[in-house]
């Protein structure tokens, strides 16, 4: 049973993380100008932060599904999110790389950072979290949602780092530049910011 929770946490954290978002482009960011070595920081950093968040989140899960306006405040919150690191990519997007020894230090603190500024996976693990408790594939009790939130870091980890190993791949392969590269992932940002504000304005509308 330890093992099975531990494999659904796994499995349900590396589904999450294939769509982009600020955390796996993020990641792909610091994999082209930084290097794999300090992708790798970001990911162990990310991925204890994650371990935390998870278990929180599980706990908390029946708090959360009742503050009406959760999902409007995490638009709002992803919005600006999106829109600072769009603007921070394009600011430094000719910016050449770090010093290694700044780099794997500014890769851990940025994992840290991004583990506790990652309001999209509270709808997420609501969802999730809720199906598996009622469905009955996960228990819990205390030492089940450890080892399941053990298993939800793990998942982030495989899943970002071949995000990391893939960035690395394609980087090579093509022979992008840097400068290319950052343009693109700051588009990429920009255009996330800007759905949370469609999403929101739509909504408002249609409401009423």
């Amino acid at each position: 049973m330890i093992f099975l929770t531990f494999f659904i946490g796994l499995i349900a954290n590396f589904i999450g993380y294939i769509p982009p978002g600020n955390i796996n482009l993020a990641l792909v960011q610091i994999t082209i100008n930084k290097g794999i070595k300090s992708a790798l920081q970001f990911i162990i950093a990310f991925s204890c932060v994650e371990f935390f968040f998870t278990y929180f989140i599980m706990n908390a899960a029946d708090w959360l599904s009742q503050q009406v306006n959760l999902n409007t405040i995490i638009d709002w919150v992803m919005m600006i999110l999106f829109g600072v690191m769009g603007a921070i990519t394009w600011i430094h997007r000719k910016k050449p790389p770090e010093s290694k020894k700044n780099s794997e230090h500014d890769s851990i603190k940025y994992g840290i950072l991004l583990g506790f500024l990652n309001p999209v996976q509270v709808p997420f693990w609501m969802i999730t979290g809720t199906y598996l408790i009622t469905h009955e594939w996960i228990e819990t009790g205390r030492l089940a949602l450890v080892i399941f939130s053990i298993g939800s870091a793990a998942g982030a980890f495989l899943c970002l780092f071949i995000y990391a190993k893939s960035a690395s791949y394609v980087q090579n392969k093509l022979a992008l530049s840097n400068r290319t590269i950052n343009t693109g992932i700051a588009i990429l940002f920009f255009a996330f910011s800007a759905y949370h504000i469609v999403k929101q304005l739509y909504l408002h509308v249609f409401k009423h």
